[in-house]
């Protein structure tokens, strides 16, 4: 194990959970991660052995069945998970940012009913918020839920009885096969004067599998994907969908988009975790092969070109990681972290584009064949540039947080 990416004051339990990590990862998904995302086959063994590691319930209290551990802890073994195959975070990011929600936002029978079984692995997390038309626009959404009028009378009372009926198609949903829960962004008509007080969250049971998974709601398929294979990323549809109003997460309409911002806020330090991860990789990947490959009578490591190409990626791997960590360190005290995660998550993905790209620039030739490990972080680290907001919106949210701490005395 190399210098990169070392952590500073973690206890003892974090240390072993993190070696108990880094251990399964070098058993169990470095020797076959690249087979499995080449044939875009689902890593069910892999799974399995993460389930009883108990990482499903990393970060889930042990009141309820959890290991209680902080965000920090988490995303440092994301960090150690995508070093091996950046697609098996994928599978546990979004079970995170659900089990994150109702922890931070569900009722306490919400919390009672899914927590224990989300800790085992038993309840599998999925989120929606994207559609087709929208992308990165969360307020132009246009999935609705409305009251069904036929069942309640017309009535808005959020007590037992009262039914809503989701209508519409959501997009990019990470495990939206695989998964049996997902926490789905919908308009309502709360009679509020801004649209983002018009959103509630829904959590949403359905079967795990393709087709029609629940009452009008279907998954038709996997959405073929250049890389982050492996994982399953589909569409979801509803069409006349009724679901309960005790299925409203926090029990209360209208507060949908406040609660998934914060479960972005988490996820983009599970995002920026995974460029670092990917990041190391490539790096170990890119040092190794340039002290084997000789040319002009000496390794490619000792041209100047190439020693030199070596000393940037490690150094944007470490800029990367610390932010990474101050992030999830200030998130766990409970303190205000959109700049940092917003920084963390620009500075991960777009260095570790780069890292990969040196990497790949070093392997030469050779980097462009499938027999070789970077061609498939090559074809992975593209991902992490979009997901959990594009580098421009987060400059965005950068920008605007510098604009409110910095504002000008009047």
């Amino acid at each position: 194990m190399g210098r990169l990416c070392q952590t500073d004051g973690l206890t003892d339990d974090q240390s072993e959970i993190l070696k108990a990590v880094r251990g399964f990862v070098e058993r169990e998904i470095l020797p076959v991660a690249t087979e499995l995302e080449h044939r875009d086959e689902y890593p069910t063994q892999i799974v399995e052995g993460m389930k009883e590691l108990g990482i499903f319930g990393l970060t889930i209290p042990e009141e309820y069945d959890g290991l209680g551990e902080s965000l920090l802890t988490y995303a440092l073994a994301v960090e150690e998970i995508s070093r091996g195959w950046m697609s098996v975070s994928g599978i546990i990011n979004t079970h995170f940012i659900v089990a994150y929600m109702l922890l931070q936002h569900g009722t306490d029978e919400q919390k009672r009913k899914y927590l224990p079984k989300m800790a085992t692995g038993e309840i599998r997390g999925a989120f929606s918020m994207s559609e087709p038309g929208c992308g990165s626009d969360v307020s132009a959404i246009t999935t609705k839920a409305v009251l069904d009028a036929e069942a309640d009378g017309g009535q808005m009372d959020d007590g037992d009885g009262t039914t809503y009926v989701i209508d519409g198609q959501k997009m990019w949903v990470t495990n939206g096969g695989s998964a049996n829960l997902v926490a789905v962004l919908v308009k309502t008509d709360e009679g509020a004067d801004s649209v983002y007080k018009n959103m509630t969250t829904f959590l949403v049971e359905k079967q795990e599998g393709f087709g029609e998974t629940a009452q009008g709601v279907t998954v038709p398929g996997k959405i073929e994907k250049m890389g982050y294979k492996g994982v399953d990323t589909t569409e979801l549809v509803f069409e006349g969908h009724r679901i309960s109003a005790d299925q409203i997460l926090g029990g209360e309409p209208g507060k949908g988009f406040y609660q998934m911002m914060d479960g972005v806020e988490v996820g983009r330090v599970n995002v920026a975790a995974r460029g670092c991860g990917v990041a190391n990789r490539a790096f170990e990947l890119g040092v190794a092969y340039a002290q084997q490959r000789h040319t002009f009578g000496k390794r490619i490591a000792d041209h100047q070109a190439v020693l030199f190409r070596l000393a940037e990626m490690a150094t944007k791997i470490e800029a990367a990681h610390a932010l990474v960590v101050k992030a999830a360190r200030l998130k766990d005290k409970g303190e205000r972290n959109d700049l940092e995660a917003g920084m963390a998550k620009y500075l991960a993905s777009e260095y570790c584009a780069q890292v990969v790209e040196d990497s790949f620039r070093i392997h030469g030739g050779y980097g462009f064949s499938k027999e070789y490990e970077i061609e498939r972080l090559y074809r992975e680290a593209p991902m992490l540039l979009i997901g959990e907001g594009t580098a421009d919106i987060q400059r965005m949210i950068i920008g605007r947080r510098l604009l409110e701490d910095y504002a000008l005395k009047a």
